[in-house]
């Protein structure tokens, strides 16, 4: 179980340092461009993520296609919406908005999975938005694009998650994998062909920084959830944040005032304590889904 979680560390490391390459990129190529060329590098790393019954039709072959469909379209919305978000904000403002997932994940299964919420986890939920309202302060200073687009990635991400319990017991890992990289390739590229812009050199590394360690999350995080179970590996996420405080000061000059401060914590805490309240309610079979 402690190599899982340390795998789990190295995977979430491997994805903040993607966020930071395509932060790097400042906007200078279209949102749904870098996502055609992640997706480009996330199916790449399909042959690791393939079990030895798995077939490469399951890829896009679903024994429950409409959520399928659903996990292909809210990955592609997610995926787009969080790179708008990284180029307009701070990588720790961006996250603090995008780890509201787990908020939205227990406010959704309420309405289609039909589970029951007690007050403690509804206390999370308040805690949460209010965490939000600390972070964006309303009426105090300006918002804008990358707000919503980091709110947006975080719902996407929500509906992502509550499609593949619903899917889980039913489908392949693969398959699952698949509506994840697939649906950002095809909406990406269909985006992409009428405007695209040729990569110079140096967006080229960038690009490829972002696809390669974003693939390598994935793989990681395949061979961590298969050393340690789901709900040990999910809390690993919010190390995000560390790297994210950390790329924003020394790489980017973004400096946390006090109540950017607290209402991150607020977040944070939200989700942890969500997280943990779920692995109480969750059955196995769908924890075992849900990383």
């Amino acid at each position: 179980m402690f190599k899982g979680v340390l795998l789990g560390f190295a995977c979430f490391a491997a994805f903040s340092i993607s966020d930071a390459f395509v932060k790097s990129l400042y906007g200078s190529l279209p949102a749904y461009e870098a996502v055609f060329f992640s997706a480009l590098f996330g199916i790449c790393a399909l042959p690791f993520i393939k079990g030895p019954g798995d077939r490469w039709r399951d890829v896009v072959v679903a024994n429950r296609p409409r959520l399928w469909w659903i996990r292909a379209i809210t990955g592609s919305i997610g995926s787009i919406a969080a790179v708008i978000a990284f180029t307009a904000l701070p990588m720790a403002e961006t996250f603090a908005l995008i780890f509201l997932m787990p908020i939205f994940v227990t406010l959704l299964s309420v309405v289609f999975l039909k589970e029951h919420v007690g007050w403690r986890r509804w206390s999370a939920v308040f805690i949460g938005f209010l965490g939000v309202m600390v972070v964006l302060r309303p009426g105090f200073r300006a918002l804008g694009l990358g707000h919503l687009a980091a709110v947006v990635c975080g719902l996407s991400g929500a509906i992502s998650v509550v499609a593949m319990r619903m899917a889980g017991p039913h489908e392949k890992r693969i398959t699952l994998y698949g509506a994840g990289v697939v649906g950002p390739l095809i909406v990406g590229g269909l985006l992409t062909l009428p405007h695209f812009i040729w990569p110079d050199l140096h967006q080229w590394m960038l690009l490829t920084g972002y696809g390669a360690l974003a693939a390598l999350g994935s793989v990681l995080l395949m061979y961590a959830t298969l050393l340690a179970p789901a709900n040990r590996i999910a809390p690993t996420q919010y190390s995000q944040m560390v790297w994210a405080i950390g790329f924003g000061y020394w790489l980017f000059g973004n400096h946390l005032d006090w109540p950017m401060l607290i209402g991150i914590v607020l977040i944070l805490g939200a989700g942890l304590f969500t997280l943990v309240r779920e692995e109480k309610v969750t059955p196995w079979w769908r924890r075992a889904k849900m990383v």
